[in-house]
Parts: structure tokens; C-alpha cells; sequence
């Protein structure tokens, strides 16, 4: 900045007025010299019987994940081999290139030979790790034994998808703290397993995918692994055909957890659920249809199977407890194939708990399809918890409530036909607890501060935060019936920007209540430059609402501005 640069200068001049030039730089020879003796340190080092096959991976900078995050999506041996020398800070020389390119071949190399009892072994103690920091230690160690010459490497693609499936678990195991998670992921140990991991998924099995997808998306969230996300992606397209229902719903809500959009991978993903509906768990099809919900991806083939395997309401029971085993023995959906007591075939039948009947009826709510078979079974289900006690002291109730509120609001509005609206006792009692504030506080972000600075300039009646049945709408004008969302990253597609379900819904929603959606978006809004070109495109995005007055008096804002 101009002022940064006024204040060295002065700095400067006050410096050779004083006569401390000299001593300035007498001080940067200092430094200088230290750094000289630490070459000849280093030099006294190699002496010490270091050969160019040590491999040197405790640095004293850490690696950041940016380092190893390429541009493109695919993985390959130049993106490890970049990775390698990255890991050792780039001291690597010309005379070791031939050491580095053996150890990148080594790490690569998950065909060919190799040692079965290794392998076993190497599974057996990461699998014994009791720590997230234990398991990357024990993967650390075999990295370091292979670029020292072990071979053949037991870092088969089974062993890497296990290493992180299992840091994954453990940092479940302890409610691991975000901030913690992302500091983990920083170490230079991690950054080289999700490398390779990356290099290793085409010779992974359909369940080591699932397993990477899995963990990749508890260790990172949204945060991290972009393009490793797409890597995923990728690959698992290929192999969706060996996808069973686990692998299904794995994939599927890990890309939805990260909120990362895959449109041909869920196509697919869509197709496949459908040909083996039969195989899922409960927890299984509530956890795909809350996945392909939450990223607006159409399921259209796994909603028709839905409907047509489960036609009838007796198909469907309720579990008042969370754990699924005390409803169904069986852990999961009995097959049409089974024999009952008397030896003929019964229908497949569904044991829900009262979270993923609310996920479920959210789900067909967010894809517009509350007129399906499967969905009028589902809301007659949760019809059921009338007499169950919703306390407004538990997260997991008002989740609940809220979901359950929405979707009886929706079906009153949207799909009055169908008779399915809650009675009016359950009415009110969800209606109650899903409007609660006690885990529901509305945090305003300086974004929105921002745009509702400028709002207010245009001199028309903005009311901010306004109620809209179950929503609250950022600023509207109760004349004119505008409703105007102010939309923050949180309602985007992290690596394509589109909408995602909730705001779909909510956006869907208020138009049906009568009112004129206008939304404006993060990335919008970071694209135009002051708060002249802000207005501006208020008044373009505004115009065909807020007519003359409100147009006039965004004009004369601007001139203002101007002067």
C-alpha cells in the first residue's frame, strides 16, 4: 500500500542520515555467515556415511496441503514424483535423481511381485493402532523402509485404503475437533499417504474406493481435497459397476458431506442403487437419498425402484430406539426372496428409526417428488411418533422437528391433493419444537452486513430477517412481495458453484408462498469492484420489481458515490 511504501522510505533515509548504513549491513553479513556455517554443518553431515540412498524425510518446514493439490484431476508417476521431492523440500540433486526415481517406482508399483506375509502383517498393525498419529506413524515407517530399498512394497492399494480408513475411524473414535483434523493433514507423512492413495486407486477394489471416499471426507470435510475429490470421481465411475449397496452410500455421502458436486458419478450412482435396492440397509437408503437431496442430483431410477419394490404401507415399521439391531434382527432389509414360516415368499420390508424417516421425507421433499408411492408410505410411517414425546432440549429432536416442519409445510402448499398434511395435534407440537432458536442461532455473516448496507441506501422499505412460515428470508419488501436471499458459500457446490438441495427447497418454497425470489450469490458478489459497481448491479438484479422509485433512488446513491 502507498502508505507501506511512504514509511520505508523514510525509514530508509533516516537510516543513512543517522550513518547506520554500514551497520546494516554488517548485520546481513552476520546472517550470512550463519548460513554458511550451516552449509559447512551439512557438508560435515554428508561426510558421516550418508549415501544417496537415505532418503530424508524430517524437515524442518512443514508441507502444506497446497503443495501436493495439482490443478488437473488426474494422478500420475510425474504427480508422486513431484510429491517426493516436495517431501524432502527440494534438496534433492542431480546425483540422486536416480535414487528419487527408484523410490517413486517403488511406491507406485502395486503389481508384480509381491510378499504376501508383509502385506499381512503391515494390515495387521495398522489395523492395532489404536491413534490416528499411530497409524500414520506405522505407514510413515514402511514409506522410509521402501525408499531405503525394501522390496517388494508391502503398500499395496488394500494397505493404503486401510491407513486412512483407519485415521478416519480414530479421529471419529474422539470427537477430533476440526481445527485438530486440519492440523493433522498438514503433516508431511499425511500429505505423502493421500499422494499415493491417489496414484493407488485404479488398482483399488470397489471397497477400498469406498473406504478413501470415506475417509477423505471425515478427515478433510469441505475444507480440503478438491481435486482429490475428483480423482475419486474419476475412478469410481469406472468401477460403479462392482459397487455393492455399503459402497453405494459411502460414496455417495462422502461427496455430499464434502459438498462436492460429481453429476456423471451420481448418475451412476443412481442406476446402480437401483439395480440392487433390494440389498440395502436402512441406514444404507436413508444415507443415498439424503446424499443425492443435499447436492439436487436427480435419482429418478432409484425413486422408481423404490416405489416399485415397496408398494405397500405394511412394508414399513418404526423404531421408536436409534439402534436398528432392537427392530430388525436381520440389521436390514429382508428380501423378497426369503421364505417366511410357512415357506412362501414375503415382501421385503423396512425398519426405520425416527432420524432417517426425517432425512428420507427431507429428501423427496428437496427433489420435488412428495407424490411418489415410497414417500406416501414414508410420511404415513412418521405419522406413527404422534404419541412419542419431541423435547425442545435435544438436538437430535429438533433436527427432527425442524426437517418433519418443512415437509408438512411443503405438502400443504405444493401438494394439497394429497392429503397427507400432519393431524393437527402432531401439527403443532412439531411446528413448535422446529421453530425453536435453541440450536438454530442465525449467525449474519459480514457479507450479508454488507448488502444490507446497500439496501438500505436504495430508500425503499427493506425488512430484514423476515418470517416465511418455517424460513426466514435475509430482506424483503412486504409491498412489492420481493423476497431477497442473500447467499453465502455454505449454498454452494464447493467446486461448481450450483445450488445445493436445502437452498433449491427454500428457494422453491417461498416462491410458491407468493413472493419474488431474488438471490444473489457470494461469487457475484466478489466479482464486482466498490460499492459503485455494487449498486449498480443491485439495481440490474432489482429492476423488474422495485420499479421507477426504487431504480430512481439507486441512480441518485450512485451519483453520490461518484461526487
Amino acid at each position: 500500500m502507498d502508505w507501506c511504501v511512504r514509511a520505508r522510505k523514510v525509514a530508509l533515509k533516516s537510516i543513512e542520515a543517522r550513518g547506520l548504513a554500514s551497520s546494516m549491513e554488517d548485520l546481513i553479513k552476520v546472517k550470512k555467515k550463519k548460513k554458511k556455517g550451516k552449509k559447512k554443518l551439512e557438508k560435515i553431515k554428508k561426510k558421516n556415511k550418508v549415501t544417496d540412498d537415505d532418503l530424508d524425510f524430517d524437515l524442518e518446514d512443514d508441507m502444506k496441503m497446497d503443495d501436493i493439490m495439482g490443478s488437473g484431476n488426474g494422478y500420475d508417476m510425474n504427480d508422486l514424483r513431484r510429491t517426493v521431492s516436495m517431501m524432502a523440500g527440494g534438496m534433492f540433486e542431480e546425483k540422486r535423481e536416480k535414487t528419487i526415481e527408484e523410490f517413486v517406482h517403488r511406491l507406485s508399483q502395486f503389481s508384480g511381485p509381491s510378499n504376501r506375509r508383509k502385506e499381512i502383517n503391515l494390515n495387521k498393525d495398522i489395523v492395532d493402532a489404536q491413534t490416528a498419529q499411530e497409524v500414520l506413524e506405522v505407514i510413515a515407517e514402511m514409506i522410509t523402509a521402501v525408499g531405503k530399498g525394501l522390496s517388494p512394497s508391502p503398500l499395496s492399494p488394500l494397505n493404503i485404503a486401510t491407513a486412512l480408513h483407519r485415521i478416519a475411524k480414530n479421529m471419529e473414535k474422539v470427537s477430533m475437533m476440526t481445527t485438530h483434523r486440519l492440523a493433522f493433514t498438514r503433516q508431511r507423512e499425511m500429505s505423502m499417504l493421500v499422494a499415493i492413495a491417489m496414484t493407488a486407486l485404479p488398482e483399488c477394489s470397489a471397497q477400498g474406493i469406498s473406504n478413501i471416499a470415506w475417509a477423505l471426507s471425515k478427515i478433510g470435510g469441505e475444507l480440503l481435497y478438491l481435486s482429490e475429490m475428483d480423482r475419486v470421481a474419476e475412478v469410481a465411475l469406472t468401477k460403479v459397476g462392482e459397487f455393492n449397496s455399503q459402497n453405494v452410500a459411502n460414496v455417495a455421502g462422502a461427496f455430499a458431506s464434502m459438498q462436492h458436486s460429481a453429476p456423471d458419478l451420481f448418475s451412476e450412482l443412481a442406476k446402480r442403487a437401483s439395480d440392487i435396492v433390494h440389498t440395502f440397509q436402512e441406514q444404507e437408503l436413508a444415507q443415498v437419498l439424503w446424499a443425492f437431496a443435499s447436492l439436487y442430483e436427480p435419482a429418478d431410477p432409484l425413486l422408481e425402484s423404490l416405489d416399485n419394490a415397496f408398494k405397500d404401507a405394511t412394508q414399513f415399521t418404526c423404531c421408536l430406539n436409534k439402534a436398528l439391531s432392537n427392530c430388525n434382527e436381520n440389521g436390514g432389509v429382508k428380501s423378497s426372496g426369503d421364505a417366511d414360516s410357512e415357506g412362501s415368499l414375503s415382501s421385503p420390508v423396512l425398519s426405520f428409526n425416527r432420524d432417517q424417516l426425517g432425512n428420507i421425507a427431507w429428501s423427496y421433499a428437496v427433489l420435488g417428488q412428495m407424490d411418489r408411492i415410497f414417500f406416501s408410505d414414508i410420511w404415513k410411517t412418521i405419522s406413527r411418533f404422534e404419541e412419542q414425546r419431541i423435547s425442545e432440549q435435544y438436538r437430535e429432536d429438533i433436527m427432527f422437528a425442524s426437517q418433519v416442519h418443512l415437509v408438512n409445510q411443503c405438502l400443504k402448499l405444493e401438494h394439497p391433493h394429497l392429503q397427507l398434511a400432519l393431524s393437527s395435534v402432531l401439527e403443532e407440537k412439531i411446528a413448535s419444537a422446529g421453530k425453536t432458536k435453541r440450536f438454530n442461532q442465525k449467525v449474519t455473516s459480514s457479507f450479508q452486513k454488507e448488502v444490507a448496507r446497500l439496501l438500505v441506501s436504495t430508500g425503499l422499505n427493506w425488512i430484514r430477517e423476515y418470517a416465511v412460515d418455517g424460513y426466514t428470508v435475509d430482506a424483503v419488501l412486504v409491498d412489492k412481495k420481493v423476497a431477497f436471499e442473500i447467499d453465502g458459500p455454505t449454498h454452494f457446490s464447493r467446486n461448481t458453484g450450483v445450488p445445493l438441495g436445502h437452498t433449491m427447497l427454500k428457494r422453491r418454497y417461498i416462491a410458491a408462498a407468493g413472493w419474488n425470489v431474488v438471490s444473489l450469490s457470494h461469487q457475484e458478489w466478489e466479482e464486482l469492484q466498490g460499492s459503485f459497481e455494487q449498486l449498480d448491479y443491485l439495481r440490474v438484479i432489482l429492476k423488474d420489481y422495485i420499479g421507477g422509485e426504487g431504480s430512481s433512488n439507486i441512480a441518485e446513491t450512485l451519483k453520490m458515490d461518484a461526487v
